[in-house]
């Protein structure tokens, strides 16, 4: 006979191919993460726009560009523009972070038992962000939001002046994406409304207690 014998794929690198292969598979399913790195101008995002525009980036970066992106942010109504409400930007789930895991299959369950822990809660390239123990502790998670997703009314500050504040002035509503165990029962363990920051919106402020200015992004679609 003549022609060319086949050669062999050899097991690692077949392995290997597998795992590409679902690596690329699971970012493009990717619907849910938190951000790897903030504005770097601390909660100045460029309000609701900027916010989205980075989650957009990032998962652009990450494969996982084919969806419409939206930060997990609320705003308080000023200026004659109404309030605007976390959970409904986020679009209906279900969600999954890069590995695939369901966080919540609606609106509903992510304000209810969702699956939101240090374990999951993965940015958009799949690994874990810092929390209680690591250094730095980057577990504060900008949402200017209420437990149940919706904004808080006008008044005092929890949105860093809707997201365009980086000095000595204002503050905002973070939660905790460590939270040890799955339940809200302790403002400190929920995962979108633990305590507000302290000491303004700037860099330094946030990382005071415990933040980097990161945030969460859901795909809407």
């Amino acid at each position: 006979m003549s022609g060319t014998t086949p050669v062999p794929v050899l097991p690692a690198a077949a392995a290997l191919l597998l795992a590409v292969c679902g690596t690329a598979q699971a970012q493009e399913q990717t619907s849910f993460f938190v951000t790897s790195t903030g504005s770097g101008n601390g909660a100045d995002l460029g309000g609701l726009e900027g916010a989205d525009a980075h989650c957009q980036k990032l998962a652009e970066a990450a494969g996982a560009g084919g969806r419409t992106w939206r930060a997990y942010l609320g705003t308080q109504a000023a200026d004659g523009e109404p309030a605007v409400n976390a959970r409904e930007r986020i679009g209906q789930g279900p969600w999954r972070n890069a590995r695939g895991t369901v966080i919540a299959e609606s609106v509903e369950d992510l304000h209810g038992r969702n699956e939101i822990a240090k374990e999951t809660a993965l940015d958009e390239q799949g690994r874990p962000v810092n929390g209680r123990g690591d250094q730095p502790n980057m577990h504060d998670i900008l949402t200017g939001s209420q437990p149940d997703g919706t904004a808080f009314p006008p008044g005092e500050d929890r949105t860093c002046g809707n997201w365009t504040m980086s000095g000595p002035q204002g503050a905002a509503m973070v939660g905790h994406h460590d939270r040890m165990g799955l339940r809200d029962d302790e403002p400190s363990r929920s995962w979108n409304s633990s305590h507000v920051t302290r000491g303004g919106c700037s860099q330094q402020a946030l990382q005071s207690t415990g933040g980097a200015g990161l945030f969460y992004c859901f795909a809407a679609n």
